[in-house]
């Protein structure tokens, strides 16, 4: 049986993906991570790492002499090469804008005709069958990841399960591949490609579902002066319906669950659903309802602390705190902001206080997605539905 003889990877993409799968594989393997972004390269560089993630910062430090950096996919012979760039969701396309995707694998074809090429980036359902169509000479195989912010390396060193959109003699070697570089034995699907993009949005829409689901439970006890934290407690004592993805919040965030419900809903199309789009709109009407609560208080400045979907997180991106921001801006409250990430002095129009004292101070209310010991010593001040204090 021909086998894939891993010498050098190359991995396109220095984001929470690309950087975990990079580390993974420099543990064994020579890596060349590309990145067109040249601070990030700079600051990898000098061994600085461009996110949150206290075990891929260990791991970087020991395995880093196997890894080489670049702005730009160099002509030289690489055995496998991991896409792991940006598919943000496109409003006016109503789909993952695939381009990035579509011209790394252009390049990569370029230089290398016969190329091994493993999508990490979340895509569309029928992307792979599609562009494979479009590169015959190329073996181009979807394997979702599916990583915890702030435990990306984590969640590669043990993960639940490897999914390799493949039944081909390529696609069972990089299932063997990447279970060898694990600390534990997960098992691996091999599945055909549009399966295995089906199993990355649906499981992301279903952990989206669970933080709805919790969410509104809360909603439904808040107005009807319930304690939320009971409820949930001895529903979840249920053993069918565990403990995990049921602290409530202002709504599901971060990296991927927004944009991978929404790309789910797009892809069904003509098939019939209910529960799908309801996942997406909930989500707004969770906003709402947290919005109209800290409207009801008559606060003449609210303070927004942090950004920031969780503790231990630095990313800001589609953070649900956000949208409860914009609709109490069109409420006309006045917001100040504590967010130690922010260097500008404004954020959405929103004065940025990097003095916490000072942000304590001139709120009249302070509202955070989760609780956090900084607030201890104005209580009466905080507003957050964070029930069990934990992400």
């Amino acid at each position: 049986m021909t086998k894939i003889n891993i010498q050098t990877a190359t991995v396109i993409g220095a984001g929470y993906v690309g950087l975990s799968i990079s580390i993974l594989l420099a543990q064994k393997y020579r890596v060349n991570i590309v990145d067109t972004d040249k601070s990030k390269i700079e600051n990898l560089n000098a061994g600085k790492l461009p996110l949150v993630d206290e075990l891929m910062k260990e791991y970087f430090q020991k395995f880093k002499h196997n890894i080489s950096l670049s702005h730009h996919i160099e002509a030289k012979e690489s055995d496998i090469y991991f896409v792991c760039v940006p598919t943000d969701y496109d409003s006016e396309l109503n789909f993952f804008n695939t381009s990035i995707v579509e011209k790394v694998i252009n390049d990569i074809s370029i230089l290398n005709s016969k190329a091994t090429i493993v999508i990490k980036s979340t895509i569309p359902v029928g992307f792979t069958e599609k562009i494979s169509n479009e590169y015959p000479d190329l073996t181009i195989i979807f394997s979702p990841e599916f990583l915890r912010e702030g435990n990306a390396l984590k969640d590669n060193l043990y993960p639940d399960r490897i999914v390799i959109g493949s039944r081909c003699i390529k696609g069972k070697e990089i299932g063997n591949l990447l279970q060898s570089l694990a600390l534990n034995q997960p098992k691996i699907f091999l599945t055909n490609s549009m399966e295995a993009e089906c199993v990355k949005l649906f499981s992301n829409t279903y952990l989206a579902l669970r933080v709805s689901f919790f969410n509104e439970l809360d909603s439904y006890a808040f107005k009807n002066n319930l304690h939320s934290g009971t409820v949930i407690s001895a529903v979840c004592e249920d053993k069918r319906i565990g403990s995990s993805y049921n602290n409530p919040s202002f709504g599901y965030g971060g990296y991927c669950l927004p944009k991978d419900t929404k790309q789910l809903l797009a892809n069904y199309e003509s098939v019939p659903q209910n529960l799908i789009e309801a996942v997406v709109k909930s989500n707004s009407t969770r906003k709402d309802f947290i919005a109209d609560i800290i409207y009801s208080k008559k606060p003449s400045t609210v303070g927004i602390y942090r950004l920031v979907m969780k503790e231990g997180s630095d990313n800001i991106r589609e953070s649900s705190i956000q949208g409860v921001m914009k609709r109490l801006k069109a409420k006309g409250i006045k917001l100040f902001i504590y967010e130690p990430m922010l260097k500008d002095p404004k954020f959405f129009n929103s004065k940025v206080i990097n003095d916490l004292d000072n942000f304590k101070l001139i709120s009249d209310l302070i509202i955070t997605n989760r609780a956090s010991k900084d607030l201890d010593d104005v209580k009466d001040k905080v507003f957050t539905r964070d029930i069990f204090k934990i992400d």
